[in-house]
């Protein structure tokens, strides 16, 4: 398709012509934009949703300023590492309680502070020998009497484990729960 121009000259316009004519605008209704109004009330309304994503960004926002490995730690620096504690080894320590009544109250699990006491009649000393064994193990009784005490097995350190030994042999063992 090739382009021919026109035999009649195109004669330019005066300034302002080219436009249409104007006009009167009609009225418009303001336009509202939709949920504004109630933002707050649908924010309620949907409370979870609104936690859960404020949980997220908080979390995003925290990973983001965690320090980096190469980083170290913020603030000041540390002197000396921190020492590692090493485990203290348990063992079970049966041990022979004066009052048979309390040690029924016992059951697997509970913590107990274990008193010896000597000579009690006489105004003796009593002193805790273990503080916050964990009882492992009630035995049932083998006799119905109660006057020898009764048995209990504990969970504690080797060393806590020597001084029941040795408290046993000379005093009366008692015990209180944590």
């Amino acid at each position: 398709m090739s382009f021919v121009p026109s035999p009649s000259p195109v004669l330019p316009h005066p300034l302002g012509t080219d436009a249409p004519a104007t006009c009167e605008v009609p009225h418009f209704a303001p336009v509202r934009v939709r949920g504004g109004r109630y933002q707050l009330s649908r924010l309620v309304r949907h409370r979870r949703r609104a936690v859960a994503v404020g949980l997220a960004v908080t979390a995003a926002a925290l990973v983001t300023a965690a320090p980096r490995e190469a980083d170290g730690a913020r603030g000041h620096p540390v002197a000396e590492p921190v020492r590692q504690h090493r485990a203290v080894e348990r063992v079970s320590a049966p041990v022979r309680i004066a009052d048979g009544a309390t040690v029924r109250l016992l059951r697997p699990g509970d913590r107990v502070d274990v008193i010896a006491a000597e000579e009690t009649a006489t105004g003796g000393d009593a002193e805790v020998v273990a503080r916050g064994a964990r009882v492992t193990k009630v035995p049932e009784p083998l006799d119905t009497a109660t006057d020898s005490g009764a048995l209990v097995v504990l969970s504690v350190p080797r060393s806590t484990a020597a001084r029941l030994a040795g408290a046993s042999a000379t005093a009366r063992l008692a015990v209180t729960l944590c």
